[in-house]
């Protein structure tokens, strides 16, 4: 049911690249979850040794990084076909208005957003990180061509965690997002496979809606 498997810092940390090389083995896609933020010639570096990694189709790094460190990981990522698709974490689904002026980061979120999106285009990046509370403006600014990652999807029934601008799947998929990121409602479910399946049936659902 899954698209792809997401190999985020917790993993990769315990175990590296042969998680990936693990679960590439099994015919697995890889969304590879790592959210470099470091000086350009370090996330260049970072960059190069991923896309080396068996079918890892997606990366992020962060958009607050600077056009500098978005080239870097641009040029680092080549151009053969089948490269990893690059995409620019804006604002952490965690953060809410509060959190972002804590940080000295003032403005409207959404605004925010918006801005690193347009960095991150502007910079050659494939595609961004965003809430679903941002995801339609984003599609509007950037176009269909642009990528969009939405994390933080949340059946209406599940808990929020640590969350603070989450969604239901289908609010998700109609606000215009490409990828959906979901853990702990399945993970730590009663019975995984069945969320599993309730929120592939609802992404179906809003698929078609949006398609209509």
């Amino acid at each position: 049911m899954a698209g792809m498997f997401k190999v985020g810092s917790q993993l990769f940390t315990s175990e590296g690249p042969a998680a990936v090389r693990k679960l590439a083995g099994l015919g697995c896609d890889i969304f590879l979850d790592l959210k470099f933020h470091d000086i350009p010639n370090t996330v260049g570096h970072a960059v190069a040794a991923a896309v080396k990694l068996p079918r890892v189709r997606l990366m992020t790094l962060h958009a607050a990084g600077g056009s500098a460190v978005l080239r870097a990981a641009r040029e680092a990522a080549g151009n053969r076909r089948g490269r990893p698709a690059l995409l620019a974490v804006t604002v952490l689904t965690s953060f809410d208005l509060a959190s972002l002026q804590e940080i000295g980061m003032n403005g409207p979120l959404g605004s925010r957003v918006l801005a690193l999106a347009t960095l991150a285009k502007n910079a050659g990046m494939d595609g961004i990180v965003t809430s679903a509370h941002e995801a339609a403006a984003v599609r509007n600014e950037c176009g269909s061509e642009f990528k969009i990652l939405v994390p933080g999807v949340r059946p209406a029934s599940a808990a929020v965690n640590d969350q603070s601008r989450v969604a239901t799947p289908g609010d998700a998929v109609r606000a215009g997002a490409d990828y959906l990121v979901v853990g702990r409602p399945i993970t730590a479910a009663k019975d995984p496979r069945a969320a599993a399946r309730a929120i592939v049936s609802e992404i179906s659902g809003a698929t078609k809606q949006r398609a209509a």
